[in-house]
Formats: C-alpha cells, sequence, structure tokens
C-alpha cells in the first residue's frame, strides 16, 4: 500500500489510520508469500492473530476472510504444519465465510469466496464447502468472464489477478486426488481463454494497461502467470479482442491501446472509469501517452478525480461527465457505444455520453506504421469548450508546446487539425501504485466540434 508502519510491543489488526484497504491488507496474511519468510516468524504471525482472534473487526468480514485462507493454507500446506488451534480457526472463519457469501457485492468478491471455499474444501475434505464453491465458481467463472476472454469487471490487473487465483486451484487439485468430477476440465478452459485475453493485451515492456481500477505493484505480472500456465500444463492460441471493447494496435514501432467498449459490468461498474474512447501509447516499448491509474481506493476527492472524464485520454464537454462516477464505487448515468466499425487499421465509434446535452461523440483510430490519426468530431457544436485531454508518462522528459502541434522527446510530434481554440499543458498526478504518485505532464486541447490529432513517430 506505500504506507509503511512499524508496530513496536503488539500488533494491532484492527488499525485503521491509513484506510479501509490497508487494513484489509493487514488482515490478508499475503506478507506469508514472501519468498524468504521465516517458517517459525509467519507461524508467530498466525498465532498473534488468533490470540486476537476475539477483537477482530475487519479481518472477519468475508473478503478478507477469503484471501486469508487460501495464505493460510498455503503456507500450513507449503510447511507441513497441522496445528489445532490454527485449524480450529481456521474452520470457523468458514463457518462465517459460508454465512456471509458477497451475493450483495457480486463480482471480484464473489469469485474471490468461491476460490477461498474451494480451498478450505480440499483442506479439511469438507463437502459442504466443496459443493458450495463448486457452485459460485461454475455460475460465476461462465458470467463474469467475456466471449473475448476478458473479465467483465475490465481490469487487466483484477483479470491477473482472478486468473492466478484460478491457476492455484488447478493445481490445487492436480496435486490432489481427492475430487474427479470434471470441475478441472472446467476451470482449465477458462483459465486458457483469460490467458489468450490477458497475451492479446500484454504490452512489449510486460506492462498491462492501467485502465479502470488498476495499478501497479498489486497483481502479479503477465510473464508470471503465462510461466506459470506453462509449468500447470496449460497451453492457448491467440485470441481477438472483442467483447471487452479492448483493442490494440501493434506495429514495429508503438502499440497503441484504446477502449471502445461499454462501461461494465451493468450491474457492478464500481471499478469502472468514466473513460469511453480513453488510449495509451507506447513507442519503442516505453510508456508515452498513459491512463493516469488508480492511487486510491479511498471514498474522497483524489479517487472522484481519478475516475473523472478529465483524467483520461478522451474528450470532455463543459462540466459534464462521459459517465457520472460517484461515491468511491458507483455509477450513474453512463456512456454507451450507439456505433462501431472496424476494420484492419482503423476504428470508429459513437457514445452517447454527453446526449443529455444533444450531443454524440464519434472517434476514429488509424493505425499505419509511423503514424497514427485520431479524430473527434461531435454531432453539433455545444455551448461549452470542448478539451480532448493527452496524458503524458513522467518519464517523457522533453516536451515542446508549439502554435499547432507538440514536440515529445524531441522526435515525436503531436499535430493538431481543426478549429482548435488553444492547446495549454498543465500538471497532473501519475499513479505508480496505490498511494504512491508522480508528478507528470498532460495537454488540453481546446476545440469546437471536430478535431484531427496525428501522432508522427
Amino acid at each position: 500500500m506505500n504506507k509503511p508502519h512499524q508496530f513496536h510491543q503488539a500488533i494491532d489488526w484492527n488499525l485503521d489510520q491509513y484506510g479501509k484497504l490497508w487494513a484489509y491488507n493487514l488482515n490478508y496474511f499475503d506478507f506469508l508469500n514472501q519468498e524468504n519468510i521465516l517458517l517459525t516468524e509467519g507461524f508467530l504471525l498466525i498465532k498473534d492473530y488468533i490470540k486476537n482472534d476475539d477483537s477482530l473487526r475487519d479481518g472477519k468480514e468475508a473478503y478478507p476472510i477469503s484471501l486469508r485462507g487460501i495464505n493460510w493454507i498455503k503456507f500450513l500446506a507449503k510447511n507441513d504444519i497441522n496445528d489445532s488451534d490454527v485449524n480450529q480457526i481456521l474452520y470457523t472463519d468458514y463457518q462465517i465465510l459460508l454465512n456471509n457469501i458477497e451475493y450483495h457485492l457480486l463480482g471480484n468478491h464473489l469469485l474471490e469466496n468461491g476460490f477461498s471455499l474451494f480451498f478450505g474444501a480440499y483442506y479439511f475434505k469438507d463437502e459442504k464447502l466443496y459443493q458450495q464453491a463448486s457452485k459460485i465458481l461454475k455460475e460465476e467463472l461462465k458470467a463474469q468472464l467475456l466471449n473475448d476472454g476478458a473479465h467483465f469487471e475490465l481490469s487487466p490487473m483484477y483479470h491477473q489477478i482472478l486468473l492466478k487465483r484460478l491457476l492455484d486451484c488447478i493445481k490445487l487439485a492436480t496435486l490432489n486426488s481427492w475430487k474427479s468430477d470434471g470441475l478441472v476440465d472446467f476451470f482449465k478452459g477458462r483459465a486458457v481463454e483469460m490467458l489468450s485475453w490477458l497475451e492479446a493485451i500484454t504490452l512489449k515492456n510486460g506492462d498491462v494497461p492501467m485502465v479502470n481500477d488498476a495499478t501497479f505493484g498489486i497483481a502479479p505480472t503477465s510473464e508470471q502467470l503465462f510461466k506459470y500456465a506453462k509449468n500447470i500444463g496449460l497451453t492457448w492460441e491467440e485470441r481477438y479482442l472483442k467483447d471487452s471493447g479492448y483493442r490494440i494496435f501493434k506495429t514495429g514501432v508503438y502499440e497503441l491501446f484504446i477502449d471502445v467498449g461499454q462501461v461494465g459490468p451493468d450491474y457492478q461498474p464500481g471499478h469502472a472509469h468514466s473513460d469511453t474512447f480513453n488510449f495509451e501509447l507506447y513507442v519503442g516499448g516505453k510508456p508515452i501517452i498513459v491512463d493516469t491509474g488508480t492511487s486510491t481506493y479511498e471514498k474522497n476527492q483524489i479517487r472522484q478525480k481519478e475516475r473523472a472524464t478529465a483524467s483520461h485520454n478522451t474528450v470532455k464537454i463543459g462540466q459534464y461527465e462521459q459517465t457520472q462516477v460517484w461515491g468511491g464505487f458507483r455509477v450513474a448515468k453512463r456512456a454507451r457505444i450507439t456505433y462501431l466499425k472496424e476494420s484492419l487499421n482503423q476504428v470508429i465509434a459513437t457514445h452517447d455520453g454527453y446526449s443529455n446535452i444533444g450531443v454524440l461523440h464519434t472517434r476514429k483510430f488509424q493505425s499505419k506504421e509511423k503514424c497514427i490519426s485520431i479524430f473527434d468530431e461531435l454531432s453539433k457544436t455545444p455551448q461549452e469548450d470542448c478539451i480532448a485531454f493527452f496524458h503524458f508518462h513522467p518519464n517523457v522528459n522533453t516536451f515542446e508546446v508549439l502554435e499547432d502541434s507538440i514536440l515529445v522527446n524531441e522526435q515525436i510530434k503531436i499535430r493538431f487539425k481543426g478549429n482548435i481554440l488553444s492547446i495549454d499543458e498543465e500538471f497532473y498526478q501519475y499513479a505508480l501504485g496505490f498511494n504512491k504518485t508522480k508528478k507528470a505532464m498532460k495537454i488540453k486541447v481546446n476545440f469546437k466540434t471536430k478535431l484531427e490529432t496525428n501522432i508522427e513517430l
């Protein structure tokens, strides 16, 4: 979480001064997975936690129970520990989870409940836990994976996290012959789809686009996941991006990732941002134009700003949002894709996020070997200012704004055509992880009705 704290005497497992997510992470016990952790140290931490069981707050919620259960079982099994006190608390926690499955939140929370129940079932050889795990995972892995293999919350970070859980379940069941009901084969089929999608959106340098709720330093890397999958015998094929709404153009010079998809999922868009027609550009394997990312889950002004239209590489009209994001994890009116047409080197789409002021926004991306063209057109001229945003990575160190263009790193020229009113530069905070940002530059192009952007590489 990039917010260190030292416990000098006793560990306060309920410490909440750094926010809910920090407190959750303290209770996940992910630290048991550190490569160099000592057996005695890890076991003492578990024992200390058990000692404080009666006073725990966040740690007794369903989501922390789910993640902690997996981490404890991995640690206990790896070190061949069979402790009755630990097992008793662990089993009690799984009974709490059974009675508090997160159907009210759905999405990745419900999948995490299912994955953990699967681990608990194998650890205790418990039929009730297994049946509930099987039911959740069969239903949710069908419902939450789109036809192109993407997890429906459209966060590459959560996709990586959930794929890792699925691979763990495959390995667990493969190493333990307790059940043979075909569930593992189902898991493998779903995992292959997720691997294909992840490979399609993974960039040359190993990054994934930090779109929607996603940030660095949380999920396993794509490279780690591909290696893990191969080690457990999985193979997959190239897959075209479709239902997720993400597209990517890759040439010998650049990689262009674009979003022409719907805000989703419809019934739980808590990790969605107002980012229709957003894009990221990598040149020579290095990030140039980027999503601003996510640095907090706290319900504050920073989170509101990071989810807003102006924090993405798209067009904002006046004070209107394409999609109304609010309350930390809420979405009201949302932009819908009303038209989509694509060919080998071109994508054109229209969204209705500004229909409340009678305006449709159409954006066309054209990809050539050393040039990218982006055409923005509004269905009518609004009374409010129209601004196209371009956020640059902090490592972009040379920046020159000219009359109708900008020069980036002395070699990338971005030319603007159309009825341009002004080109302004500002600083913004780029997310390097949770609670960790770095100042970077963004460009705001104020225009009327039409704008053509040509990125010459």
